[in-house]
């Protein structure tokens, strides 16, 4: 496990915010999150979610985060990544 000291090394503290977010919602059995719903929760726009998420996906060692659909919003399939 990533301990918070790496995390904060890794993302800038929106990304670290979003993927303690999504770290929480897979502990409770979620796979699939909608960028408006994740900036409403954490008080960010969902441009800025969007944008940090299209980063994490890229750069996240922990989790798999692909671009899932769009239709009112883009949805994310959030899974842990394989180690």
């Amino acid at each position: 496990m990533v301990t918070t000291k790496k995390l904060r090394e890794s993302y800038n503290e929106t990304q670290h915010k979003i993927v303690g977010y999504l770290n929480s919602g897979i502990t409770k059995g979620k796979h699939y999150f909608k960028s408006k719903y994740i900036a409403k929760d954490l008080g960010l726009s969902p441009k800025e979610v969007g944008t940090n998420m299209a980063i994490l996906a890229d750069i996240c060692k922990e989790l798999t985060i692909i671009r899932w659909s769009y239709s009112n919003s883009t949805t994310w399939m959030v899974t842990p990544r394989a180690i």
